[in-house]
């Protein structure tokens, strides 16, 4: 394992659960510049708004990447000591699985990088495993991978915030 020189702390919970706002000021805390790892991809005009949502309460202090898929690539180029935060690893997920990537290769290699943060590191994740078991194999294939990734990145992070209506509670 790489040398650990930052930390992480894994942001979890429900939809519209307050998780990006508070990773937002978490890595505010820290001095500006922040960058913002986005995942998500605009294939409908509801998640342009969500998008365009999310950029427009972010000050000119914060950087945006996008990384739908070279999420871990992404995270190996961020300057040492720099406040990163990732919204989110689901989305990410998500892509890869539509893209027919290396889930099993692509997790394991994130959870790597991750375990090894160069900086204050807060990454943002959906809990989807709280629900009824899905229908249809690919949802119960994405809830059971995103089951997979979420327990290999909180064995790796300093901390584990689970939000709850807005309420950070602490895992970990």
């Amino acid at each position: 394992m790489a040398e650990r020189r930052g930390s992480l702390t894994f942001v979890l919970g429900g939809a519209r659960s307050g998780k990006s706002s508070h990773a937002e000021a978490l890595i505010a805390a820290h001095p500006a510049p922040w960058t913002y790892i986005a995942t998500a991809q605009a294939f409908d005009e509801e998640m342009e708004e969500r998008i365009a949502h999310h950029r427009a309460r972010r000050s000119a202090s914060w950087r945006t990447v996008d990384a739908p898929l070279d999420l871990t690539d992404t995270l190996a180029v961020m300057p040492e000591g720099a406040p990163v935060l990732v919204d989110c690893l689901t989305l990410w997920l998500s892509n890869l699985i539509l893209a027919d990537g290396d889930v099993a290769g692509e997790t394991r290699r994130l959870a790597a990088m991750l375990a090894a943060p160069r900086g204050p590191w807060v990454v943002v994740a959906n809990e989807v495993g709280l629900g009824i078991v899905p229908e249809n194999a690919l949802a119960r294939r994405f809830r059971d991978e995103a089951g997979r990734l979420h327990q290999m990145v909180a064995a790796g992070a300093d901390s584990v915030v689970f939000m709850v209506a807005g309420m950070p509670l602490v895992a970990k």
